[in-house]
């Protein structure tokens, strides 16, 4: 496949995919109320016309097929109206758009996968025929058996003449009306191409919409309406139509005489109070020879000109590649690894006093303007979590229908934004969890929960908020809740229990189903009682530098709550020294650090050391004792404990000294080091220092767990 090719096939994906996601959202919407409303008829039928027309012309031939079919059933909706279906229609056609919405994603997947589409289409493309057959069927039925009109793809060009609304132009002789082939994308510049050609004959006209070069949604107009020329002579206009017999794209124009001037009144009555006002232009006949004169739709309609002014802003937002900004953000950490390396370079120090003041100055700008470009590439990677969240309305949706349980989902800070790399790795993670929680979080008929004092309807909630440094997002659920006993006694059935049962604090045995194959279904569903499912949420979460806690009360529901970096390429780090090594740790998981004395330290009941903060005993790890390095210190008072926490951990790490802090940039460890599962050491990756040595960046979660054993 040529660039050029695979350039096209991203804009295909990227612009199919939102298509499908915007469709999903209306008909979750709409499907709450249990009707569709008129502007979003209109909306699904133009975008099932964009993926046919997109999908024909990539040769994705059954996609096409399909969103065809549907766009041919949406015709029929749009002309007849909405309300001329009923409730079962109106339900059945939910279905059947639902069950279409799900083919569609599934065949762009294979295109995403480089896999083959579907070829056997007959059954499903009878199945959309056959519901539009029965509404035409009923149509005539109402109708006395009289046919109702084909609604074969697409509008009629012969209606045009019928009926249709006229630009107002004054001064026109005769209008050309032109409709375009079905399809063929970008109407707006198709139909500008058209009228360059005829300008290029120096002809007199004027065209609309007159903005359709610079308005993409003038592509909607076309695609419904058409557009008009408008010729002061009927020369220019037979000429004009000679020119039109050439080109390619038209699938059908007509040649239409302006009305009289006792015929204006009854088509344009919104004009009829500015009526005198034309003989300005008509004192100026020869004028209108110019092609598209811009006075003349000033004069005319100011709604029509609010439109051309929101042009500018749609063009303002444009599709990226993810790669290209992976690449900036490698740059922009090049660029602050050079400039840590060129500041911190040892040869300042034999510069003259005023040479180094002078230095340092443009040293300090140069770090704002680092700053400034490394926010601004990070914010190009932020997406809002919203795409996530509205997925997780068909997830409920559906499960709704199997389960037969009545749950609402509620939705909260959809706004919050998120590193794209770190969307795309919480995406299943939080459908899982809403699964968990609609196949046996939620009570299961309404029954069992008015007798339990709750509402009928369940709820579900779906959370995000942002802090300094990281994202929370918890779903919520109204159920059962966890019995710790129960959860308990099957981890002991299991022989899983990695200490006495009676040494189990609650959130300790809550935190058990997150364990690999635990799970407390009897049976195995399509949603979940596998035995795996949570603890590969974890490992997921945890894989992005996240973590995860759970809270549940028995009888009252259960809160699952994800704490995700906002971004994972560069990081705030404090240097820190063990021996000859150097460490980072993330600032966002320090709490304190603080200096001690041996007569500090306390032991357990297993000889572990412990410390005192604010009340609370928290476990020492000697970082030199766990990766095996030579202290420079024999004495505890000679170092420095750093108190650090992740998620519901914490602890603190004794060191040799404390360097400072420095923002680093986030590498990955070589590819030949991940057999060794490094990870679950407590290394999270590595940086490139000042001075051009390579420092550890720890993960406390792993250290924690490899040290103290995962609680």
């Amino acid at each position: 496949m040529t660039s050029e090719m695979e350039g096209m096939l991203d804009t295909y994906l990227f612009e199919t995919n939102g298509l499908l996601d915007r469709l999903d959202e209306m008909l979750v919407a709409d499907e709450k109320v249990a009707d569709f409303s008129t502007d979003d008829v209109n909306e699904i039928f133009r975008i099932m016309h964009t993926i046919k027309g997109s999908s024909a012309m990539m040769e994705f031939n059954t996609v096409s097929v399909i969103a065809h079919r549907i766009e041919d059933l949406f015709f029929f909706i749009r002309d007849k109206g909405i309300d001329y279906l009923n409730p079962d229609q109106k339900k059945a056609l939910f279905d059947l758009m639902f069950r279409s919405e799900d083919y569609l994603r599934g065949e762009v997947a294979k295109v995403e996968n480089g896999e083959e589409l579907t070829t056997d289409i007959a059954e499903f493309q009878k199945h959309i025929d056959d519901f539009l057959a029965r509404l035409k069927a009923d149509e005539v039925a109402a109708e006395g058996g009289e046919a109702a009109p084909a609604a074969e793809g697409g509008s009629a060009p012969a209606a045009a003449a019928a009926g249709q609304k006229l630009p107002n132009d004054p001064t026109a002789q005769v209008f050309i009306h032109i409709w375009l082939e079905d399809g063929i994308g970008m109407e707006n510049l198709r139909a500008f191409m058209i009228v360059n050609a005829l300008k290029e004959n120096d002809m007199g006209f004027r065209y609309y919409p007159e903005d359709m070069d610079a308005n993409p949604d003038a592509s909607k107009m076309i695609i419904e309406d058409g557009f008009f020329l408008a010729f002061d002579s009927l020369d220019t206009a037979s000429a004009a139509e000679e020119v039109l017999s050439t080109q390619g794209h038209i699938k059908n124009f007509e040649v239409i005489d302006a009305p009289k001037a006792e015929e204006k009144p009854e088509n344009e009555v919104a004009a009829a109070p500015e009526a005198p006002k034309p003989e300005a232009p008509k004192a100026e006949a020869p004028k209108p020879a110019a092609p598209a004169p811009k006075p003349a739709a000033k004069a005319e309609d100011k709604p029509a000109a609010a439109a051309k002014s929101n042009g500018p802003v749609k063009q303002s937002l444009i599709s990226v590649n993810l790669q290209k900004l992976d690449a900036l953000n490698d740059l922009v950490g090049e660029i602050v690894i050079t400039e840590s390396m060129v500041t911190s370079s040892p040869a300042l120090q034999l510069l003259p006093s005023e040479s180094l003041d002078s230095f340092m100055k443009s040293a300090r700008q140069l770090r704002k303007l680092t700053d400034d470009l490394q926010d601004i590439s990070m914010s190009l990677r932020m997406v809002s979590i919203s795409g996530v969240f509205q997925k997780m309305n068909r997830i409920v949706r559906d499960m709704k229908s199997k389960l037969n349980k009545d749950v609402r989902l509620t939705i909260i800070g959809e706004d919050t934004e998120v590193d794209k790399t770190i969307i795309d790795s919480i995406q299943d993670p939080i459908m899982h969890i809403v699964r968990n929680s609609m196949d046996h979080g939620i009570e299961e008929t309404a029954q069992e929960r008015i007798a339990a004092g709750k509402d009928p309807q369940g709820e579900l909630v779906l959370s995000a908020s942002h802090t300094s440094s990281e994202v929370v997002i918890s779903v919520k659920d109204d159920g059962y809740g966890m019995d710790p006993e129960k959860l308990l006694d099957k981890a002991e059935e299991k022989g899983i229990l990695t200490k006495p049962r009676e040494q189990y604090s609650k959130r300790e045995a809550l935190g058990l189903i997150m364990m690999a194959g635990f799970s407390t279904n009897k049976e195995v569903t399509e949603y979940s009682g596998r035995g795996v499912g949570m603890d590969v949420v974890k490992k997921n979460v945890e894989s992005v530098g996240g973590a995860i806690s759970l809270e549940s009360e028995k009888g009252r529901g259960t809160t699952i709550t994800l704490k995700i970096p906002l971004t994972l390429a560069i990081v705030d780090g404090m240097k820190v020294s063990v021996g000859n090594t150097t460490f980072t740790i993330p600032i966002a998981n320090i709490r304190q650090s603080f200096k001690i004395t041996e007569d500090d330290i306390i032991h357990d009941d297993n000889g572990n050391e412990m410390v005192e903060r604010l009340g609370e005993f928290y476990p020492i790890i000697r970082l030199n004792d766990f990766y095996n390095i030579q202290s420079r210190h024999t004495d505890m008072k000679d170092g420095i404990l750093i108190w650090v926490e992740a998620a519901d951990r914490s602890c603190c790490l004794y060191a040799d000294e404390l360097i400072g802090e420095q923002q680093v940039v986030v590498k990955p460890l070589p590819q030949y080091l991940a057999n060794y599962d490094l990870k679950s050491s407590g290394i999270n990756g590595c940086t490139i220092l000042g001075d051009g040595t390579i420092s550890i960046i720890l993960d406390i979660i792993g250290i924690y767990n490899a040290a103290l054993g995962n609680s």
